[in-house]
């Protein structure tokens, strides 16, 4: 192993995409120790385990994927679920608006920089809507524990507004956003892998010291008395952990190969080249269903759940509605099941186009064995990819229901088994294998030797690598 890195590490071009990679992602871990001005980053966190109490809350998953930097209202507090969110709006608007698939299509380079900034556009609102609200929240919490807000920033009103400290939240919090933005926007184009999938496993690894510390303590290793969790819930567990790691590489490299054959040119008769295939993906979407799932389900969750507690109305019907929407809820479950599943098909959809692979075929004069060419291959085609995306659709959402099964039978903490068992390590296990298969792309681009070799038939032989 130690022979492949230094062999990854001698590629100029490639050593300089990861250490581009590791500075950005150190960069953006610098915003999560600066907290929001007029804020009490010590009195926050004192707050926030004495609101959430251990329990399970959508606010302690927010706090996982930016890292901590939420717990501490931090300039990156919102982290990057913003920019998510507006990417699932934008991505929900083309394949409703046919002008905008049309444009997008037509435009080539130009469609998607006017898409990026779109994007950006609608990021920039959705930070300043989403930090308007923890502000109000912040205010709220403030009354029970005070000294979470300097005085010194509440005293700035008019009519009885804070209008100074809103406007330092709402700053500061949707420019680390953007800042993020900037970084994954960065890295996906200069470094190693997706930029905001790295940035959210950069989150998820942060917080694995902070859970298996949290795993020795529910142990009760110090008394004789049993803990929360017993070492058969802990094996089980492991287990769990095991089996989705496992299932998570199934799923994310399966694919089928559909035979290919080709016509020679000039003769009436056929020829089926060695392994000639189309690699159809079990997941076509990879992980990316879950990252917009969560997203999703947690912005708007959030926002009821702030909405639905007010000094007024502490237990309201919203209060109600957030109640049920909680992380481990068989609501939530099942909400997260059909937008795991439903994100599958629409990823899917929008990138996977068996009219265009059709065309091309017909063009090398490539054909499908017992399949004419034109209309019928692109409907087997895409006959194929939606049993595909309903296996994958439904091992993904089966994987990432697993920590609430987990968490009801044997009684562990929500975010323990969530951690170690559904969506954090999915995101966490598909990020690698997507930046792996990346790194292995760019070393057999440049040809190193030790990568790739021949043999005495002239064909490429896998590398050690894979």
């Amino acid at each position: 192993m130690t022979m492949k890195w230094i062999k990854i590490l001698q590629i100029q071009d490639l050593r300089k995409q990861i250490a581009f990679t590791l500075m950005m992602l150190v960069v953006c871990r610098i915003g999560a120790y600066i907290p929001v001005p007029g804020i009490n980053g010590s009195e926050v966190e004192k707050a926030f385990h004495a609101i959430v109490g251990g329990g399970q809350n959508l606010l302690q998953l927010l706090d996982m994927f930016t890292g901590g930097a939420f717990a501490h209202m931090t300039i990156t507090a919102l982290g990057v679920v913003p920019y998510i969110s507006a990417s699932i709006i934008m991505q929900l608007l083309i394949a409703l608006i046919p002008s905008m698939q049309r444009e997008l299509r037509e435009s080539g380079g130009q469609g998607r920089r006017k898409l990026g900034k779109r994007i950006r556009f609608l990021t920039l609102l959705l930070a300043l809507f989403q930090s308007a609200f923890f502000a109000k929240q912040a205010l709220y919490y403030n009354h029970s524990f005070p000294g979470i807000i300097f005085h010194q920033i509440l005293d700035v009103q008019i009519f009885s507004v804070p209008w100074l400290f809103f406007l330092l939240v709402m700053c500061t919090m949707t420019t680390g956003t953007l800042f993020l933005m900037w970084i994954g926007e960065q890295i996906s184009e200069y470094g190693i892998g997706n930029g905001i999938s790295m940035i959210i496993v950069l989150g998820i690894l942060i917080s694995f010291p902070s859970m298996v510390g949290s795993i020795f303590k529910q142990l009760n290793l110090d008394s004789q008395d049993s803990g929360q969790i017993t070492f058969s819930s802990l094996i089980l567990l492991l287990g769990c952990f095991f089996v989705i790691i496992l299932g998570t590489i199934s799923v994310v490299q399966g694919v089928r190969k559909i035979p290919l054959q080709y016509a020679r040119r000039g003769i009436s008769d056929f020829h089926q080249l060695e392994d000639a295939h189309i690699p159809l993906k079990v997941n076509y979407a990879g992980v990316i269903p879950v990252i917009f799932a969560s997203s999703l389900l947690m912005f708007p969750a959030t926002l009821i759940q702030f909405l639905g507690k007010t000094r007024e109305n502490p237990e309201g019907i919203l209060s109600k509605i957030s109640s049920m929407l909680l992380p481990g809820s068989w609501m939530y479950a099942f909400i997260y099941i059909l937008l795991i599943i439903f994100f599958t098909y629409f990823w899917t959809a929008t990138q996977f186009h068996p009219d265009q692979i059709a065309s091309d075929m017909k063009k090398n004069g490539a054909f499908i064995p017992g399949i004419r060419q034109g209309k019928p291959t692109e409907e087997y085609l895409e006959f194929c990819m939606n049993r595909l995306t309903f296996i994958g659709g439904g091992v993904l959402a089966l994987i990432a229901i697993l920590p609430t099964l987990v968490s009801k039978i044997l009684s562990v903490d929500y975010m323990i088994s969530h951690f170690f068992g559904g969506t954090s390590l999915l995101i966490l296990i598909g990020v690698i294998v997507d930046t792996t298969k990346q790194v292995v792309s760019n070393v057999m681009a440049v040809s190193c030797d030790g990568f790739m070799m021949k043999d005495g038939s002239n064909t490429l032989r896998k590398s050690p690598f894979f």
